[in-house]
C-alpha cells in the first residue's frame, strides 16, 4: 500500500505530520511501512499512531527467530518474535504481539489485537489490547493496563494507575493498581487484591487464601462511599478495606 501526500490530506493530516512525512518522501509517496519505519525512526511517533489510525492494520507478520531490541518499533500488521523484544520507547502494531520470552517497552506498548509473552510484560507509560494480555510471569505498567478481553499472568499484574479489562482478570500473585481495578468478568489473585480506588467485578472478588482485598488505599475515608466502592455478584469473604456494594 502507497501512502501519498494527498491521502494525508484528505485524511486530515496536520501541517507538522505533512512536513515531516515530505521531508523524509520528498516525492510524495511511500510505501505504508516503510512510512511507519520512518516516523519510529525519527521519534514521531504521534505521526506513526495517527496514520495506523487512518490506514489501518494489515495481515504482514514481522517475524524474528531471536530476540529484537530497538528504540521503537510500530509495525502496521502482527509482531512474532522467538525469544525477548525489547525497546527504548514506544511498541505499537496494528495486529498482536507475541515473545517466547519478555516484552518490554521503556514507554507504551499498545496492539489492535492481543499481547502475549512466554516471560514478562512491562511498560514505563501504557499497557493495551484490544483483545488479551497474557504473560507468563508479570504484567507492570508505569500508568495503565487495559484489555478489551481478559488479563492473565502467571505471577502478579501492577500498574500505578488503572487495571481494565473487558473480561476477567488473573494473577498467580498480587493484583496491584494505584487508581481502579475493573472486570467484566472474575478478579481472581493468588495473593492480595489492592486498588487505590475502587473496585468491580462483572462476576465474582477473590484473592488467595489468608490474603486480603483492600480498596480505597489512596483515599480518604470520607470519601470511600464515593471513590472506594467494591462492587460484584457477592461479598468477598477477605474484604478488608473500601465501601461495599452488590452489584444491582
Amino acid at each position: 500500500m502507497q501512502i501519498t501526500l494527498d491521502m494525508l490530506k484528505e485524511w486530515g493530516a496536520c501541517s507538522s505530520g505533512i512536513e515531516h512525512f515530505t521531508e523524509s518522501f520528498p516525492d510524495g509517496t511511500g510505501e505504508y511501512q516503510n512510512v511507519l519505519n520512518k516516523a519510529a525512526e525519527l521519534g514521531y511517533i504521534g505521526d506513526a499512531s495517527w496514520l495506523l489510525s487512518k490506514a489501518g492494520r494489515t495481515d504482514a507478520v514481522l517475524e524474528i527467530d531471536g530476540e529484537y531490541s530497538g528504540k521503537h518499533l510500530v509495525f502496521a500488521g502482527r509482531i512474532v518474535i522467538k525469544n525477548s523484544l525489547s525497546v527504548g520507547g514506544w511498541l505499537i502494531a496494528g495486529e498482536g504481539i507475541e515473545a517466547g520470552e519478555g516484552i518490554e517497552a521503556g514507554w507504551g506498548i499498545e496492539a489492535g489485537w492481543g499481547i502475549e509473552a512466554g516471560g514478562d510484560i512491562e511498560a514505563g507509560g501504557d499497557i493495551k489490547a484490544g483483545e488479551g494480555i497474557k504473560a507468563g510471569e508479570g504484567i507492570k505498567a508505569g500508568f495503565s493496563i487495559e484489555a478489551g478481553f481478559s488479563i492473565e499472568a502467571g505471577e502478579g499484574i501492577e500498574a500505578g494507575e488503572d487495571i481494565k479489562a473487558g473480561e476477567g482478570i488473573k494473577a498467580g500473585g498480587d493484583i496491584e493498581a494505584g487508581g481502579d481495578i475493573e472486570a467484566g468478568g472474575d478478579i481472581e489473585a493468588g495473593e492480595d487484591i489492592e486498588a487505590g480506588w475502587g473496585i468491580e467485578a462483572g462476576s465474582g472478588i477473590k484473592a488467595g487464601d489468608d490474603f486480603g482485598i483492600f480498596a480505597g488505599l489512596r483515599i480518604k475515608l470520607s470519601h470511600w462511599s464515593i471513590s472506594a466502592v467494591v462492587t460484584a455478584k457477592s461479598k468477598p469473604e477477605n474484604l478488608v478495606s473500601g465501601h461495599w456494594k452488590e452489584t444491582e
